[in-house]
């Protein structure tokens, strides 16, 4: 027990330290003040391999050490990047926990990433007047033409990468004896499997390209 117990804080520890570093190297801004990074595609795994808690808690050790480290925003960006993981992460692992499928984790990304979205138009509607010193109007303005896009392309796009991601990390954490062996052997039929791999790199595809024209790329 003792020896699982350590494998366990070892894959969380490990799993935030990489969600650490996804905010801090691969930070990528997209419009205004909002920039894009994955870290949430590691908590949601995170959450996936040890349920809702889990996510949570590697989404606070997360967002404390960014607030400490790298970010400007204070405890306010610390509690938007709390409920942001929270929400997205925390949703989708607590749907997988009651349904262990790839349609239920499917799902509980897609409806992490809308409860998310609605969060993060709540809160950017209450708070970010006071720390921008702008008119509560001002900010109102932008949220279906700003923030409603970017937290929902954001939502989508780490939704898809986690689904492209999970079963490579889970395969490789398990050649590495840091989980059990899976109680359901076998694969998923080929068909399937290459449906679901192109699916989720056409989606993939088109939230870069409106990440891109959000951003005035192209």
């Amino acid at each position: 027990m003792k020896h699982e117990k350590m494998k366990k804080l070892t894959v969380l520890a490990m799993l935030s330290a990489i969600a650490y570093v996804a905010v801090a190297l691969l930070r990528f801004p997209v419009v205004l003040f909002l920039s894009y990074e994955p870290k949430d595609v590691v908590i949601a795994i995170g959450g996936f391999l040890y349920g809702p808690l889990a996510a949570l808690g590697i989404s606070l050790v997360v967002s404390f050490i960014e607030m400490l480290t790298i970010s400007s925003t204070g405890w306010i960006g610390f509690v938007m990047n709390f409920l942001s993981s929270a929400a997205f992460a925390g949703t989708a692992a607590l749907l997988y926990r009651k349904k262990r499928t790839q349609g239920s984790a499917i799902a509980g990304l897609f409806g992490g990433a809308l409860l998310m979205t609605v969060l993060m138009l709540l809160w950017n509607y209450i708070i970010t007047p006071l720390y921008m010193h702008t008119a509560r109007a001002d900010v109102a303005a932008m949220l279906v033409p700003v923030f409603l896009p970017f937290n929902l392309l954001k939502g989508c796009l780490n939704a898809t990468i986690t689904v492209l991601l999970y079963k490579p990390v889970v395969q490789g954490l398990r050649h590495a004896h840091l989980l059990p062996p899976s109680k359901t052997p076998g694969r998923m039929p080929v068909k399937r499997r290459l449906a679901v791999w192109l699916g989720a790199l056409a989606v993939l595809a088109v939230c870069i390209v409106l990440i891109l024209i959000l951003h005035g790329t192209i």
